[in-house]
């Protein structure tokens, strides 16, 4: 397959496919980063035709399984999309899981600016209809996303299993994991924050990695109690029609149907359950979950 080097107008350096091939990866200039993304078009499709972007989950990238299976689903099913890599803070991250030994300095909300720029490079390609959906922590950035300020060309959200969180969860699933106290790590980073070090690195088990070390800054953006980690919190911000899937199994999502029910006024928020599926909508949920997507966007 050709890949085709064009300069936007910005003066971003942007990786399209060719006109002729369906699936192709594709790179967008961030500041000093490249982001990575794989672009799926149906046949005979093209980004103006609409376009879903999405978002996976956390510390992982955008060819695990439920990406890939969805990507598929959605293809087979005459729409294209966009499945984007998060860079964690990484020039050209590789579509893997995130290497835990290397050191943390990203945060929860790189991710919001990345999807953003993601949205501004499919306009740029001609998209004038954008669904932006997300998985897991990917849909609560998806959903921080839109409570926020969206292009004008994303007319609806999609938010599979997205995360929730209570206060003082953060220090009994620390404990819980590690067997440490997670406040004296907090305090330490808050105290290098205060001193203009939020770079300055910190040995700790950090989100899945055990073992490791986090910058000051990553540490207080991913542990600091946040009500808007709580994906229900958001949802009366939202700013497009928005669609939360609920994993009727999930085990690692706690209170979702719950918490998105009581928010939910079954025209701008809406919430639909898969009965069975695990977070990871494994096995034929994927499919029932793509459908739910293509129903909910489909729909004016």
């Amino acid at each position: 397959m050709r890949r085709v080097f064009v300069p936007a107008l910005t003066g971003l350096m942007l990786c399209v496919c060719a006109p002729s091939v369906l699936a192709e990866d594709v790179s967008l200039k961030q500041g000093d980063l490249t982001l990575m993304g794989n672009l799926e078009l149906a046949q005979g499709k093209k980004p103006a035709d609409g376009m879903i972007l999405i978002t996976h989950g956390t510390l992982a990238h955008n060819r695990m399984e439920i990406i890939a299976n969805l990507q598929k689903l959605l293809k087979d099913k005459g729409y294209n999309s966009l499945a984007i890599n998060l860079s964690y803070a990484q020039d050209k991250r590789p579509s893997a899981m995130y290497d835990c030994p290397t050191p943390h300095f990203h945060k929860h909300t790189d991710a919001v600016e990345e999807i953003g720029a993601w949205v501004g490079w499919l306009k740029s390609q001609g998209a004038r209809d954008v669904v932006v959906v997300g998985h897991s922590r990917g849909g609560n950035q998806t959903a921080r996303y839109v409570a926020g300020a969206p292009d004008a060309v994303v007319s609806k959200a999609v938010l599979l299993a997205p995360a929730t969180w209570t206060a003082g969860y953060n220090e009994k699933d620390y404990k819980e994991r590690y067997g440490v106290d997670l406040k004296p790590l907090v305090g330490k980073a808050q105290t290098l924050v205060k001193e203009g070090k939020g770079r300055e690195l910190i040995d700790m088990s950090f989100i899945y990695c055990e073992g490791t070390r986090a910058s000051a800054d990553a540490v207080l953006s991913y542990y600091l109690d946040d009500p808007k980690m709580d994906t229900p919190t958001l949802l009366p911000e939202v700013k497009v029609p928005t669609l939360v899937v609920v994993a009727g199994e999930d085990s690692v999502v706690k209170g979702l149907r719950e918490g998105a029910s009581a928010k939910a006024d079954g025209k701008k928020v809406q919430v639909v359950t898969i009965d069975g599926a695990d977070h990871m909508f494994m096995d034929l949920y994927i499919e029932e979950a793509a459908d739910k997507l293509v129903e909910f966007t489909k729909a004016k």
